[in-house]
C-alpha cells in the first residue's frame, strides 16, 4: 500500500515527503495530512494524489469512464489485495483476461489510475508466472507488458519478461 503510493507520487511528479502509515491488521494505508484528519485507504489516497497533481484525466473523463475506473480500483482493493491463495490468483487472472480481451486498458482506450494500481498490485504475481501461465492469460500479459513500458510506471520494479514472438500472433 504505502510503497505503491510512493511509486504513484513519483509517477505523478509530486514532491516526495508525504508521510504514510498503515492501520490495522489489513495494513490499510493512511496519509497524514498537515491540515485535518489523515486520509485512509489506497483508493482514497491515490485519487487524492491524482487530483493534487492535477491529472484528473487518470480518474476518467466521462461519467462512465469514472465509474469503470472506480470499479477496477475497488476490485484491486477487495480482490487483488484480499486474494492470497493460488485459486484466488487464478480467478483474478481469468477475470482480467476476459475483461481485457477487446481493450487496451482497463477502462477501455484510456490509460487510468486503475491501470497503474492494478499493475502495482499484480507485479508480484506476474513475476512468478511460468511462460505457459503467461500464455494462458495472454490478454493480461499483453496489457501488463504494455503498462510496464508506459513512461514512469515501472520505476525500480523488475521488468517482467514476455516471449514476444508468441504474444502477438494469432497462432495458439
Amino acid at each position: 500500500g504505502a510503497a505503491e503510493l510512493e511509486l504513484l507520487e513519483r509517477l505523478l511528479g509530486l514532491p516526495a515527503g508525504n508521510k504514510y502509515g498503515v492501520q490495522g491488521e489489513r495494513k490499510v494505508p493512511v496519509l497524514q495530512t498537515n491540515n485535518g484528519p489523515g486520509l485512509t485507504g489506497l483508493m482514497t489516497i491515490a485519487a487524492h494524489l491524482v487530483r493534487q497533481a492535477k491529472k484528473d484525466q487518470l480518474l476518467g473523463s466521462t461519467a462512465e469512464e469514472k465509474a469503470v475506473v472506480q470499479q477496477w480500483l475497488e476490485y484491486r482493493v477487495t480482490r487483488v489485495n484480499g486474494g492470497s491463495s493460488k485459486e484466488d490468483t487464478r480467478i483474478i487472472l481469468k477475470d482480467l483476461n476476459m475483461h481485457l480481451e477487446d481493450k487496451v486498458y482497463l477502462a477501455g482506450n484510456i490509460f487510468t489510475l486503475a491501470d497503474i494500481l492494478m499493475y502495482y498490485g499484480l507485479h508480484h504475481i506476474m513475476v512468478d508466472l511460468t511462460v505457459q501461465e503467461k500464455e494462458k492469460y495472454l490478454n493480461v500479459s499483453r496489457w501488463f507488458n504494455h503498462i510496464q513500458h508506459y513512461p514512469g510506471v515501472r520505476q525500480h520494479l523488475s521488468n517482467v519478461v514476455f516471449i514476444k514472438n508468441r504474444l502477438y500472433t494469432n497462432a495458439h
